[in-house]
């Protein structure tokens, strides 16, 4: 089906998918796509920039840098200098954000569902206690078949109260309930019809670097994934979320400069300006999960006026950018993933940089809100397990509520009334306007950035990151792209407990493999199972005989680990796309456009060529195929 402008074909969706989705498919929410089209070209104009930007720091060997004061911010009138004075209007914060003490994170679908098993997601997070729930289009959201509109689908229901969700609802509370008084002795639900209005319905949409799997230009060239998920959810919600009180609001992921943010804002605008209401009605928080960002802050705050309330600090795809725009540097080396905490070197670095921005006040004397990083863990384990976890989890929370945090997200709906007391006993709704140092643009300040600590790098290190990473592309291509998983070597041992995973724990597992391996980077200790001696390098023979041993420990998996029905299909192909990204001496931007390209696909030949062809493609020059390969009109 095409969608028209005047006579003028522009867009195109998949063969059959406007009559299955007309709910969500709709005229008005087509009319709002093909509005915004026209910045599609401007989307991918910035993406080839990144991409450019890149390539330079490698061939040239650079460091990001701090934007000069007497620059304007693209797409806009504003200079650095102004925007770091907070020389701009910003949003006021809206009421029903004021206070987000606690998050949840996670999708409104599940894979191969009936509606009525898919849409507990939904009734899971409007129930959990949580003041805001950020239900997610990108990292944690599966992507194969329909789900992208199935999940626009379940929101669109839970937000109408229709009755096939209430009716699911009013099911899960009582389930929520057993679960509450076996574990805190009390049930956590009085009203679930009362408690279904609590939690503020937020969405993330996704990135600008990616494309849609179910609208194409004309031509078979890729659509922006982030236009249709914008327009779909606010053209189908905005007016039921204002008759009921609430805000209109998105999370915006992956931005690197102020001018992508400056793009966001024109879209929001657009949308806004397209639908006939008032233009800031649309609030935005960013996710800071790019180290450019970090060095454009304030930039990125003023490019999105008025529709910017908040940064949030997420801790995985910042490691990944980091490691990222780094891995031209030889004497850049990371650690083991689980040495890189939120106190650890460039990212309690990062973390004291955006507090200090959303400190920082506008000309009306206005402030952001700051909503810390993911607890990804779940009280799912023996006793010992949970009582460990859980204790850190805690201390987390109170560590981020010291420094100056209004909120915490969670990655699993049990784990809203663990973490959220932390916040009940300080009582204060946020922590607006908390009195930091103001920002500095000095080198040193560039440095601490990407600071690096001493800590271990281990065989066992590696083992970890190639057995989560080989099990996170399974479950991605099986259709969950957020899943609880745990090395293949603490299958069984229920006091190491399963973490809830997405893509960005993926990215950043090949990410650091990938480092290791083209830096020869030494192991710490020795390792007596493999006998390989403390200052051993992590060399192509010994990454491939890891490999081969940690696919192995998941074909011999339980199927309560890996699906059985995947270790034929899927499995191979993620250790195809496991090995082709770390062995290239060119470093492929995103794990997740290896992923994308194979969805659906159980084949392994055809896996194996489409990678080839990107990676072609990207040796070639700078080109990243982001397109459904599979789409039909």
């Amino acid at each position: 089906m095409e969608i028209t402008r005047g006579n003028v074909s522009t867009l195109v969706v998949r063969k059959g998918l406007k009559e299955s989705y007309a709910d969500i498919l709709t005229g008005k929410a087509l009319a709002a796509i093909e509005a915004l089209a026209h910045l599609n070209v401007d989307r991918l104009n910035l993406m080839r920039a990144r991409v450019e930007r890149r390539r330079q720091r490698y061939q040239n060997k650079q460091r990001i840098e701090f934007l000069s004061p007497q620059a304007t911010i693209g797409r806009t009138s504003l200079t650095v200098a102004d925007a770091r004075a907070g020389q701009f209007d910003g949003s006021e914060i809206p009421k029903d954000l004021r206070r987000q003490w606690i998050q949840g994170t996670g999708p409104g679908a599940k894979p191969r569902a009936t509606l009525e098993s898919s849409l507990r997601n939904v009734a899971y997070a409007l129930l959990s206690g949580a003041d805001g729930w950020m239900f997610d289009g990108e990292d944690a959201l599966g992507q194969i078949s329909t789900m992208s509109l199935d999940n626009q689908r379940n929101l669109k229901l839970a937000i109408a109260r229709d009755a096939t969700f209430m009716k699911v609802a009013e099911s899960v509370a009582t389930e929520m309930n057993t679960w509450a008084k076996e574990f805190f002795g009390r049930e956590i639900i009085a009203d679930w019809q009362e408690q279904l209005s609590f939690t503020t319905k937020i969405f993330r949409a996704r990135g600008l670097h990616l494309d849609d799997r179910h609208i194409q230009i004309n031509d078979g060239s890729g659509f922006s994934a982030s236009i249709v998920d914008m327009c779909l959810f606010v053209t189908n919600n905005h007016e039921e979320l204002q008759k009921r009180g609430s805000s209109v609001v998105l999370y915006l992921p992956k931005i690197q400069t102020a001018e992508e943010a400056a793009l966001w804002n024109g879209l929001l605008t657009g949308l806004e300006s397209h639908l006939g209401i008032t233009v800031g009605t649309i609030k935005a928080y960013v996710l800071v999960e790019q180290l450019e960002a970090s060095f454009q802050l304030m930039e990125i705050r003023a490019a999105l006026s008025p529709h910017f309330v908040g940064f949030n600090t997420g801790r995985w795809d910042y490691i990944n950018s980091v490691a990222d725009a780094l891995a031209w540097d030889p004497e850049f080396q990371n650690p083991n993933i689980d040495a890189i905490t939120m106190t650890y070197g460039y990212m309690k670095n990062y973390e004291d940089r955006v507090r200090r921005a959303v400190n920082t006040p506008d000309r009306n004397g206005r402030f952001a809100l700051w909503q810390g990083g993911m607890e990804p863990n779940i009280p799912v384990g023996s006793a010992a397990g949970i009582a460990s976890s859980m204790k850190k989890a805690v201390a987390g929370a109170e560590r981020e509520q010291r420094e100056g945090a209004s909120g915490k997200w969670v990655a699993h709906w049990r784990m809203v009334h663990i973490v959220r007391p932390v916040w009940e006993r300080v009582g204060d709704d946020n922590q607006l306007g908390r009195k930091f140092l103001p920002l500095t643009y000095a080198a040193k300040d560039a440095n601490l950035l990407v600071e690096l600590e001493s800590a271990p790098r281990t065989v066992r290190g590696t083992r970890d990151l190639l057995s989560v990473a080989l099990q996170y592309g399974n479950a991605f291509a099986q259709g969950f792209q957020a899943a609880a998983l745990k090395p293949a070597d603490f299958f069984g041992n229920d006091d190491i407990l399963y973490l809830m995973e997405d893509m960005a724990t993926g990215e950043i597992r090949l990410s650091i493999l990938w480092e290791w391996l083209h830096k020869a980077a030494a192991f710490s200790e020795g390792d007596a199972e493999t006998g390989i001696r403390a200052g051993g390098k992590l060399t192509p023979a010994i990454f491939s005989q890891l490999l081969d041993e940690e696919y192995d420990k998941l074909l011999a998996a339980k199927n309560k680990d890996v699906h059985d029905n995947s270790k034929a299909t899927t499995l191979p192909i993620a250790k195809e796309v496991v090995r082709s990204y770390v062995i290239d001496d060119i470093k492929a931007p995103w794990y997740i456009d290896l992923l994308n390209i194979n969805l659906n696909n159980h084949d392994l030949e055809s896996a194996t060529q489409r990678i080839r062809g990107y990676m072609s493609a990207f040796r070639k020059d700078g080109t990243r195929i982001t397109r459904n390969l599979d789409f039909s009109a």
